[in-house]
């Protein structure tokens, strides 16, 4: 199990890096790394950055 940076932004620069290197969606990374989505963009929406599936990022 990978453990999370708990800062939203650190959070947030993770999050993107690996979704634009290793991962073609943000359900796979969730599954990969055994994370909660919901938690996940909820975390993110808390500094106003919504999942984007077009790009595959937070933006």
């Amino acid at each position: 199990m990978t453990v999370l940076p708990k800062d939203p932004v650190i959070l947030l620069s993770y999050i993107n890096t690996q979704l634009r290197d290793f991962y073609p969606s943000l359900d796979e990374l969730c599954i990969s790394l055994n994370a909660d989505k919901q938690t996940l963009c909820n975390t993110l929406a808390q500094i106003d950055y919504y999942y984007d599936e077009t790009s595959n990022q937070f933006v």
